[in-house]
């Protein structure tokens, strides 16, 4: 699908769900990994994640473009737009749209490092598990508020 197919497409359903019309920019941005597309306040554009395309289809997708459609309405009209808000959750509940966006299975889980060091309070013993170098000067333990030391683990322990 091009980008025009995306524009008609994000100007119908703001049409049909919300009858008011989409006066910006839609378009397709496949570096988005993490979210299904995103509402730019400053310009007003929306974007649209494509692999979310390609893995859950059209319905899935009608869903992301309603929750952005909604940030997009609720923002022009000086209402609360963001996702805490209850304009916001009531508009999304009423039209259809997606809270959560379906996780994409081509991108995988992202890969977590292995602890490398871990704290040792040198009154209680209480250990702490780090991944990353901590300054031990700066912190003390949270149990007993004593000393910390920091050790590095022979081999990595998986997260």
């Amino acid at each position: 699908m091009s980008n025009e197919e995306l524009q008609a497409w994000v100007e119908r359903v703001s049409l049909e769900s919300f009858g008011v019309p989409f006066r910006h920019r839609a378009s397709f941005n496949a570096r988005l990994s993490s979210t299904g597309g995103r509402y730019f306040t400053h310009t007003h554009d929306i974007e649209i994640n494509p692999h979310q395309l390609a893995e859950n289809g059209r319905e899935e997708v009608e869903k992301i473009i309603k929750h952005e459609l909604c940030h997009y309405h609720l923002h022009l009209a000086g209402k609360g737009y963001k996702h805490r808000d209850p304009d916001f959750k009531t508009l999304l509940r009423h039209v259809g749209g997606s809270r959560f966006c379906s996780a994409l299975q081509s991108r995988g889980s992202r890969k977590t490092q292995p602890y490398r060091y871990v704290l040792l309070c040198q009154e209680c013993g209480m250990k702490y598990m780090r991944k990353r170098k901590v300054d031990t000067r700066r912190f003390r333990c949270g149990k007993c508020r004593g000393r910390l030391r920091q050790a590095t683990l022979d081999s990595p322990q998986k997260s």
